[in-house]
């Protein structure tokens, strides 16, 4: 069973007694890239850890998932992230034993920094039942397209929200989209060179002994709530979307359902377009 941690961008899959906590983009040490711009801020890695483990406490999970991007410089590791980064681990594995992380595109020269006994997976993702879990700069691993549902972070997707006096706010949202199986299959194939002839997802099983059956696709909101992202209601002439998966056309972006934190549910990616 998936269900939302009402009020935080995280998720609780139940499996018998065994229960799962989900996070995504954590973008510790994200202080440092402003610092380098001339602007100076304490580090909030100990709001973030704090927040994390109220967020334990209350749910009790058996293991902790973070669907990639720990850190926020890309192929290095600052000497900031040398400090906050293994301190924030050490203490988290005090209140839970079981650490897994997918690789994200930050994730560089991520393993000295963690602790020993924490499983570090590829960025092409893992399964948890039914469900395939990815970061979401790369495309997933093949065995992620025989699950029904697919969830990724890589996106941060947020919504601008404006009175009629022109003030606004943004805010983190949940984005849950239904997608086109053959047209996964097509897009998956072609990336792996394979014949598709008229049924892509016939080919994609002679080939890769796989069969897509993915129709969901459900995008994590950041976990760093000092960050920005990307406001998905705002009008734009070429709106690119992050990730193959998301411009594969595979996805139906348009209609995608939009949710807050709270579970109020806002309405389609294209009616809040109008709306803005």
């Amino acid at each position: 069973m998936l269900k939302f941690v009402k009020d935080y961008p995280a998720l609780l899959h139940t499996q018998k007694q065994h229960k799962t906590l989900i996070i995504a983009d954590l973008h510790l040490g994200w202080e440092i890239n402003l610092a380098n711009r001339g602007m100076h801020i304490p580090s909030q890695t100990p709001k973030i850890l704090q927040n994390l483990l109220h967020l334990t406490k209350k749910t009790k999970p058996n293991t902790l998932l973070i669907l990639g991007d720990v850190k926020h410089t890309i192929a290095r590791a600052e000497p900031g992230e040398w400090k906050d980064i293994p301190e924030f681990f050490e203490t988290l594995k005090t209140k839970i034993a079981d650490i897994q992380i997918i690789r994200g595109n930050h994730d560089g020269n991520l393993e000295p920094l963690l602790p020993q006994n924490i499983q570090l997976h590829p960025s092409t993702g893992i399964t948890l039942d039914t469900i395939g879990l990815f970061h979401g700069h790369t495309w997933p691993a093949k065995k992620l397209l025989t699950c029904n549902t697919l969830i990724m972070g890589h996106a941060h997707p947020t919504i601008i929200l404006r009175d009629n006096l022109g003030f606004q706010i943004t805010t983190p949202v949940w984005i849950k989209a239904r997608c086109d199986t053959k047209k996964l299959a097509a897009a998956y194939a072609k990336r792996r060179n394979t014949e598709t002839t008229n049924n892509p997802d016939t080919a994609l099983k002679k080939q890769f002994t796989v069969k897509p059956q993915v129709k969901e696709l459900l995008i994590m909101p950041c976990f760093n709530d000092f960050l920005g992202g990307r406001p998905i209601n705002k009008k734009s002439k070429s709106q690119r979307y992050i990730g193959p998966l998301l411009r594969s056309k595979a996805i139906n972006t348009d209609k995608a359902e939009v949710y807050l934190l709270d579970g109020t549910f806002l309405g389609t990616i294209q009616q809040l377009k109008t709306l803005s």
